[in-house]
């Protein structure tokens, strides 16, 4: 009765629990801990009946469980090491469960002893060692070999003192003594050792492979034989035949193993000796491993005896005009195998020739046959039978072939005896018609006042047979002067022919080719000849184009360019003529030239300085004056930047285009590393070198006294002297402005500057494409180079003469520089801004190779496509760092989408360069104004527009009074 009292407080605050539908425990927690040989009650209530049971032992009933209705109660008397894990209390009727996990903590041992100190697990599977700790406050569980090594690579677990620690995925190399540590009351505490063994298993259920097709054909009283087999990477593997059922059959197993790699292969064997038609059905085979199970299936189809079913037969009749080509084709299912196919055309049998060929293809039970007659002749009409057997059964079928011959007059006569006569022939037999008319050799059916003649008309057939050419004969009875004219027209399928009979005479004068008719056609195919070798010549001529290309949209991967001459010009550019003083040429090519001048008042009426200026030669056609347009049109569009050549001005009306461009004194990258080679120091600069102002600047604000970083200068080369350039024609009203100029020839090439002229390159490329713009041809060729050694991008076009120039290859219609080329564009034509990434990964190699051409000793032949498309790719350059190689590797990825970006490339690159070339550049970039010059009025505006947008560009830098220009020569003084 006490007992009672003292439950009553437990059930009622059971009872009134709100809010939950779980059994209840009691003590509340997840976990709770008692003593070695201690004692714990554990209570469950519910809704209904509730019981206890062990995680690991859910259907085993607990020894110390009382249960009462809804109370169910667990007394642990002298709780044992094995009285620990997780205890889960269930309610029968609605199965919800809650759960408790109890630790029986024992002073000496900190882990739970198991039984199983060996643990097999399969690979790819989830291994636990059983380690569990016996107190919850053990931390820092973690698991360590025996001997101390360190843990295998790449292997990842977890750990709970209530599970032990499980390791993800197990490998064939996590085998081996593992021991699980933990803290316990700042102690370290150590389980004993478990040894993992790791067995290879498969990772998908087992692949069944068939010997035979997936239909078997028999015919009665033949032996069946079905084979199936299937490998496993250990010897846990079933395979069986499943036969129709009343179906008996022998089936023998067979294994084999193979060592490496390690596989076991199983095969089953079905056999019937002699099959009868109630054996006919779906065999399976059946492969069981430790993923799973697989099924192949196996039909079965057994004959009384064999057969031939046509499955698909041609038109039977044809009808073809001569000279086309025919292919007759039958279709059939057979068993056994035919061992007669044969076509014969009016009854004598065919071979391959050049006229008929006869082709025959087999696959599994399913057979044709076809016939091709090639260029059909009117005397191949006719009935063509093809034959097949097989012994139990044949086919016999015959095809019609009609060949329409155009018609043909093949006699006529008259006028005699009053009579004229006409005979045409073809197939189908041609209809004749009579036309008379008044005018002399002329064609009276095609004359609006044409008569046709029906009456005194007779027509016979004269053949007509059922294949080949009929012929028809057709008389008119004439009055001589009834029509001084008369025309016989054949006609049959469309086809059209015709003769004409001069009444007045006694034969037809009507001769196509006269002498002077002869001698005319002659010359007109001379004059033919000629102009059609001409136009060949023109059309083969090379094309200026520029290369530039500006992208307006992308559509997966095609993409959709601007049309340059669809873009606005802003005449603010034009330049006077008259201000322009032209000096030596620069560059020439087939379409125009670049020629060196002096430009006065670019900026300001006072202010002389050196440019280059792009223009047509007096042979250029309109599509080249039209691309040099376009070339204008684009570079006043993309805008201007220090790495590539900037467009200043232009001369558009009065005379012919000019493009005028920043002058860069010491020409193209590549003739430039190729004169430096002897002088090259394959080093970084150290602390023993000379150093030289490379930009002067008495106005500078960034706390250096007014000087620019110094460039080095490599020992043992002597610098030039320094040179202040003189002063614009007129006053300044600001501050003077001067500059130190070290002369090119006289300094040494150093690693720090191939890198600096990869960056710079770099640069350039991400501002193109950020302007959406795809270079097309980048190349060490195309860089030009100015003073402080910076890099400009630009487009030599009509200033190169690509066919003399061997790094333009032909290919197809086009000379393209393919060892700069990307795979796609070479063997797809597509440009891309990835096209662009692998030529600038071409242009590092030859920087670092100090101009050396690409892919050295490789011709330009199939061989060199064969090897780009196996990804052949060049070693790296004997002075490029390995991180610069890495660049180039990454710019040559096969995969486009995987090449970095211009972006990615300039960050790689700005890692390699030193601070003080950093700062170098940044000073140029901010303070040497290479964009066109400001000018005052009448040719002075107050900013530049961008003219691919159309809208005024107030942050574009101009030239001003304080504007510094590092020019080779003293300004010229503008001719009165």
């Amino acid at each position: 009765m006490e007992y009672h009292w003292v439950l009553f407080p437990v059930v009622l605050q059971f009872l009134f629990r709100p809010g939950s539908t779980k059994p209840v425990i009691s003590p509340d927690g997840s976990q709770i801990a008692v003593q070695l040989n201690g004692n714990l009650v554990l209570r469950c209530h519910g809704d209904s009946p509730v019981r206890w049971f062990r995680e690991e032992r859910p259907s085993r009933i607990l020894r110390d469980e009382q249960r009462d209705h809804q109370l169910s109660t667990i007394n642990m008397t002298k709780a044992k090491p094995q009285d620990q894990g997780k205890y889960i209390c269930m309610e029968e009727s609605s199965g919800e469960k809650s759960s408790i996990y109890v630790y029986v903590t024992d002073p000496v041992n900190a882990f739970r002893k198991s039984m199983i100190p060996d643990i097999m697990a399969g690979a790819g599977d989830i291994a636990t060692i059983p380690c569990l700790a016996t107190d919850p406050r053990m931390v820092d569980l973690h698991l360590e070999t025996c001997d101390g090594q360190q843990l295998p690579t790449g292997m990842r677990y977890s750990a709970s003192t209530e599970t032990g620690i499980s390791m993800l995925n197990v490998q064939p190399t996590y085998k081996g003594c593992y021991v699980c540590v933990g803290f316990l009351k700042e102690k370290m505490a150590r389980s004993m050792e478990y040894k993992l063994n790791v067995r290879l298993v498969p990772d998908a259920p087992p692949r069944i492979s068939l010997q035979e097709h997936n239909r078997v054909l028999l015919t009665q009283g033949q032996r069946l034989t079905l084979s199936c087999s299937t490998s496993n990477v250990n010897s846990e593997i079933k395979i069986n035949w499943l036969p129709p059922h009343g179906v008996k059959a022998s089936v023998q197993q067979s294994s084999q193993l193979f060592t490496e790699p390690v596989l076991h292969k199983r095969t089953a064997t079905l056999q019937i000796e002699a099959v009868t038609t109630q054996d006919s059905g779906s065999y399976y085979c059946n492969a069981e491993n430790y993923r799973g199970t697989s099924t192949e299936r196996v039909w079965v189809d057994v004959y009384s005896k064999g057969f031939m079913n046509l499955t698909h037969v041609d038109n039977r009749t044809w009808r073809v005009r001569e000279g086309e080509s025919l292919s007759l084709r039958v279709d059939m299912e057979a068993y056994p195998k035919p061992h007669v196919f044969s076509w014969s055309y009016n009854r004598k049998n065919l071979t391959n020739t050049t006229d008929h060929v006869i082709t025959t293809h087999s696959q599994a039970h399913s057979y044709q046959s076809q016939l091709k007659l090639v260029r059909l002749k009117v005397s191949e009409s006719g009935v063509y039978t093809f034959l097949a057997s097989n012994g139990d059964a044949s086919i016999h079928l015959t095809f019609e072939v009609h060949v329409l011959s155009k018609p043909a007059i093949v006699s006529h006569e008259g006028p005699v005896d009053g009579q004229v006569r006409c005979v045409a022939e073809g197939y189908p037999p041609p209809q004749i018609t009579w036309y008379y008319c008044d005018q002399p050799h002329a064609r009276c059916s095609n004359l609006l006042n044409a008569t046709q003649e029906e009456e005194d008309v007779v027509t016979v057939t004269m053949t007509n047979p059922p294949f080949g050419k009929g012929a028809v004969e057709s008389r008119l009875n004439i009055t001589k002067n009834n029509y001084p004219t008369l025309e016989c027209v054949a006609s049959a399928e469309g086809e059209i022919v015709y003769t004409l009979f001069s009444i007045s005479e006694r034969t037809v004068p009507h001769e196509l080719f006269t002498p002077l008719l002869i001698g005319f056609t002659a010359a007109a195919a001379i004059l033919c000849l000629i102009l059609f070798v001409l136009i060949y010549k023109y059309i083969q001529k090379p094309k200026y184009q520029i290369q530039w290309k500006v992208i307006e949209g992308i559509h997966g991967n095609n993409y959709v360019y601007i049309d340059p001459t669809q873009l606005p010009y802003d005449h603010q550019w034009e330049f006077p003529r008259d201000r322009l003083r032209f000096g030596k040429t620069l560059g020439s090519g087939a379409f125009g030239k670049v020629v060196e001048a002096t430009a006065y008042g670019m900026s300001k009426a006072d202010t002389v300085m050196t440019v280059a200026v792009k223009m047509l030669k007096p042979s250029a056609h309109a599509t080249e004056k039209e691309a040099l347009m376009s070339e204008l049109k684009v570079l006043s569009y993309l805008g201007n930047h220090i790495n590539i050549v900037n467009l200043l001005g232009a001369c558009t009306v009065g005379g012919p285009t000019l493009v005028i461009t920043e002058y860069c004194c010491f020409g193209d990258l590549l003739n430039f590393l190729r004169r430096k080679r002897d002088c090259f120091c394959c080093s970084r600069l150290g602390d023993d070198t000379y150093y030289r102002n490379v930009l002067l600047h008495p106005d500078s604000g960034d706390g250096r006294n007014g000087y620019m970083t110094m460039r080095p200068l490599v020992l043992g080369v002597q610098s030039t002297e320094k040179r202040s350039l003189p002063k614009g024609v007129g006053s300044n009203t600001d501050s003077d402005v001067f500059s130190e100029v070290l002369q090119e020839d006289g300094l040494a090439l150093d690693t720090e500057d191939l890198l600096s002229f990869s960056y710079q390159v770099a640069k350039g490329m991400d501002f193109l494409a950020s302007k959406n713009c795809i270079h097309r041809d980048l190349a060490a060729r195309n860089i030009l180079l100015t003073q402080g050694r910076v890099a400009k991008i630009c487009d030599f076009g009509l200033a190169r003469d690509i066919t003399t120039d061997s790094n333009y290859v032909v290919k197809g219609n086009a000379r393209l520089p393919v060892k700069w080329m990307s795979p796609e564009s070479i063997f797809e034509c597509v440009y891309t801004f990835e096209s662009d990434v692998w030529s600038y990964g071409i242009l590092l190699w030859e920087i670092f190779s100090l101009g050396s051409s690409p892919y050295p000793g490789i011709p330009v032949d199939a061989k060199f496509y064969k090897m780009i498309k196996e990804g052949y790719r060049m070693e790296s350059p004997e002075f490029a760092p390995s991180e610069m190689y890495e660049i180039m590797q990454s710019c040559w990825d096969a995969d486009p989408s995987r090449r970095p970006s211009f972006g990615k490339i300039v960050e790689k690159v700005e890692q390699q360069i030193s601070d003080s070339t950093k700062h170098i550049y940044l000073n140029f970039s901010s303070r040497l104004p290479v964009v066109t010059a400001l000018r005052e009025e009448p040719f002075s505006h107050s900013s530049r527009r961008n003219s691919g947008s159309g809208h005024i560009t107030p942050t574009q830098p101009l030239l001003s009074s304080d504007d510094v220009f590092l020019e080779e020569e003293a300004p010229r003084q503008p001719r009165a």
